[in-house]
């Protein structure tokens, strides 16, 4: 179990019943109490937590009615303050992401004229339209029993911190096509674990899904969808929804299997059913997501930069993730590059995860850094800070393989361009087109692009 635990972040799940080939063989009623108590005395040994999600019956063989269980155990690791999770929310304009959030965040129903989406717009034009049009951030946490933590029971986001286990931070990301360029840079840029496609049932597939679900699908996110607004609609028009979800997945550009999530005939209770599909995920991409973070810890520090702010009595605050390494309190580091290629040393003075103070920092984690009196005009979006030991290299050209999804016209050289490279975004010029004069909708080739200004040398793959 503690093997369990360290490969899954401080997570297992257990089922109960189910053979080594997978077959739903199923318990009796007194064997699954027994193997339940067994399981509990096992979490007792280790300081973890056990927590049942579900039981049900199966046709079995046999006359004596058998049982299988789905078991969480959690325990936070000694060296972290709780587990964390990113997940973008993606999908077509109006489709309820934002409400859906306000309600999940908030623990309070939508009055049905956009109340609960209010907390997670930031400018008033959002509110004036119901629109998202910036990024923003919501935490829900869940305890070590699986309970959810929200602003319904705290007033503020220390307190969710303090009393979860998990947290869980949803990126709103706007939903109209004249936004497609934010929503690109904060899949790009914030790393999330996992992308939440909403579908709203009475209007199906429209506008940016189909786009919303290619762009996850090229960065390799991992995607569940969520269908809203079940409510406003006829059953059928509901499973006509999930039909043409089903179809758009196993097409060739996709080639995806739907795995239908259910909780007692329907997830009707939308915390109960994020948290499902939360730790169904989790399960299923713990390992891999583990042992990629050991890997990037081993390397040297990589701090990427998002957002940078003037706190009073502070100095200048970035905010950001951590690509690699392991960031303290004290380090020295090197943040570049300017216009002319130079890196500049600073000194970390204080971490922040979720408002919650932290002294270490590792590989994949997002959080604040306080630079003290450092210049904040030295600074600017899609900077990195590196370890002195790193020796950056910059580039003013790098080439690229493209895939033209769609455009009116034709791809050639001096095609001006917006270049999205992790949390770096900025115009850059076509120089050359290698091996073609030119490319088409469809087309695939690669070619030579310049960047006015010098980012760090792009990583293959990126």
């Amino acid at each position: 179990m503690k093997w369990r635990l360290q490969e899954g972040r401080g997570e297992a799940v257990y089922q109960i019943g189910v053979e080594d080939n997978g077959i739903l063989a199923g318990l009796s009623e007194e064997d699954l109490r027994t193997s339940l108590n067994t399981l509990h005395e096992l979490a007792e040994k280790v300081g973890a937590d056990i927590t049942v999600l579900r039981e049900r019956e199966v046709d079995f063989d046999s006359d004596v009615p058998r049982k299988i269980a789905e078991v969480l155990i959690r325990k936070v690791p000694d060296d972290q303050q709780f587990l964390d999770l990113r997940v973008a929310v993606i999908g077509n304009v109006d489709s309820g992401k934002s409400t859906l959030l306000g309600v999940l965040t908030q623990g309070e129903l939508d009055n049905g004229r956009g109340r609960a989406r209010l907390n997670l717009f930031r400018h008033l034009h959002e509110i004036q339209t119901g629109r998202t049009s910036s990024i923003s951030f919501e935490i829900l946490g869940f305890n070590s029993k699986g309970e959810v933590v929200n602003y319904s029971e705290s007033r503020t986001a220390e307190e969710i911190c303090e009393s979860a286990s998990k947290m869980i931070t949803f990126i709103d990301l706007a939903g109209h096509h004249k936004y497609l360029k934010t929503t690109i840079f904060g899949l790009t840029s914030y790393c999330p674990d996992f992308a939440m496609l909403v579908v709203s049932a009475n209007t199906g597939i429209a506008g940016t899904t189909r786009e919303h679900l290619g762009i996850a699908m090229a960065l390799k996110v991992p995607i569940f969808i969520v269908i809203s607004k079940v409510d406003l609609c006829m059953r059928a028009t509901v499973q006509r929804t999930v039909r043409q979800l089903e179809r758009i997945l196993k097409q060739p550009g996709c080639n995806k299997v739907p795995d239908g999530c259910e909780q007692h005939g329907r997830c009707r209770h939308s915390s109960t059913a994020v948290r499902t599909i939360t730790q169904h995920h989790t399960h299923l991409h713990s390992v891999h997501n583990s042992k990629e973070q050991e890997e990037l810890m081993q390397q040297l520090t990589e701090f990427q930069v998002d957002e940078i702010y003037t706190v009073p009595e502070v100095g200048t605050v970035v905010g950001g993730t951590l690509s690699s390494g392991i960031c303290r309190e004290g380090d020295d580091l090197v943040v570049g590059p300017t216009d002319l290629g130079q890196f500049h040393k600073l000194t970390i003075e204080s971490i922040q995860r979720n408002r919650s103070a932290c002294r270490v920092l590792r590989a994949g984690q997002a959080a604040t850094l306080a630079l003290g009196n450092f210049e904040r005009s030295l600074l600017r979006k899609g900077m990195v800070m590196v370890s002195p030991e790193m020796d950056p290299t910059i580039c003013w050209m790098f080439e690229a393989e493209i895939v033209l999804l769609f455009h009116s016209k034709t791809f050639h050289k001096g095609f001006q361009v917006t270049v999205h490279i992790g949390n770096v975004r900025q115009t850059a010029t076509v120089e050359a087109v290698c091996g073609k004069e030119e490319l088409r909708t469809g087309g695939k080739g690669s070619c030579r692009v310049q960047v006015p200004q010098a980012p760090r040398i792009p990583e293959g793959g990126s």
